[in-house]
């Protein structure tokens, strides 16, 4: 049985990446920060009681920032794949706490990347790298493109890149870097301007909300469905030689157009509700991230399923969902301490 470490494994990737490899008959272990309250719900669906025999999934407190703790975990799991999908993964953010970005996004990768080499186990390492460090570069981008990154996130992601790319270099460890542009689901972070729009659209349609504000309504992205992105990651892993590829879905929008089409899904004219507010512009935007996946397609064989606008459609209907649920009192939260 292959068996697999997931970074970030309560995030939006990781939980998916996990239903994969589960049903790939993976045995999946994940990194789980430790909080006061509970931070496992996107694993609900998927969770074993580690009493049982035959648990196939398991979850280990850690962090990024603990070196020790990294070199036992790997040296005691002996993974034959790990896939590092933690960090502190919003842009705006990343702005107001550059430091704390910089040691989880950036020196996370190196932590875990000198585990792997101190503890000399044989295993195949995924970056989950990102578009935002191709910045203020025209578009469209693909392997090739020179990196400018415009936010603290975006320069961390660079460093966490090469590294990667060093450590294959030079230390001839299998790593490889998944460049993914914006990728959307239900399971996104609320905070994230997709589901900051389709968690509102839910609620103003409910009557619980009046106005929805935004930043910048013109910035173009590359968004796609994060289910399939998490198949890309699995696929890079299972290359003859480690490489580093571009995921995206070719098309770019903006959030204006997310809007208008989230809001016209439930009959309603979304610049009665939309507000721009100065104070979520980024101190140095990024305008246009396009990608250009024909690499991805040639040797992966991978290409996106889901268009934009069923994208935006799945993830209204999710939110109005939950929220008829929460509202009728059905929605239960599952979180247990795992």
């Amino acid at each position: 049985m292959t068996r697999a470490l997931i970074t970030g494994i309560t995030g939006q990737d990781g939980s998916y990446l996990a239903e994969l490899l589960l049903q790939k008959n993976y045995e999946v272990h994940g990194l789980v920060r430790r909080s006061s309250s509970f931070n496992t719900s996107r694993l609900d669906n998927i969770y074993q009681d580690p009493h049982e025999a035959k648990v196939r999934l398991r979850l280990h407190h850690g962090d990024l920032s603990d070196s020790g703790a990294l070199v036992n975990l790997i040296r005691d799991l002996q993974p034959d794949e790990v896939y590092n999908l933690g960090a502190q993964s919003h842009v705006m953010v990343s702005f107001d706490i550059p430091e704390f970005t910089g040691e989880t996004t950036g020196m996370g990768t190196v932590r875990i990347l000198e585990a792997i080499r101190a503890s000399q186990v044989k295993t195949r390492f995924y970056q989950a790298s990102s578009s935002e460090m191709f910045g203020a570069s025209p578009p469209p981008q693909n392997e090739d493109t020179t990196f400018h990154p415009r936010s603290p996130y975006g320069v961390a992601k660079m460093f966490a890149y090469w590294t990667t790319v060093n450590y294959r270099e030079a230390h001839g460890v299998f790593a490889a870097n998944g460049i993914l542009f914006n990728h959307e689901s239900s399971r996104r972070g609320e905070t994230f301007v997709t589901r900051k729009i389709s968690r509102a659209v839910a609620r103003i349609k409910a009557g619980l909300q009046d106005k929805l504000y935004l930043g910048n309504l013109d910035a173009k992205r590359d968004w796609g469905y994060a289910p399939e992105f998490v198949e890309a990651m699995w696929m890079i892993l299972q290359q003859d030689e480690p490489d580093d590829f571009v995921i995206g879905t070719g098309e770019a929008h903006t959030p204006r157009e997310f809007a208008q089409i989230a809001f016209d899904h439930v009959g309603l004219d979304w610049e009665r509700y939309v507000e721009v507010d100065p104070k979520y512009f980024r101190p140095s935007e990024v305008d246009y991230l396009l990608a250009d996946a024909s690499k991805a397609k040639k040797i992966l064989g991978w290409e996106p399923k889901t268009k934009f606008e069923e994208l935006v459609r799945i993830m209204v209907d999710a939110d109005v969902q939950m929220l008829q649920e929460e509202l009728s009192g059905k929605l239960v939260r599952q979180d247990q301490d795992h």
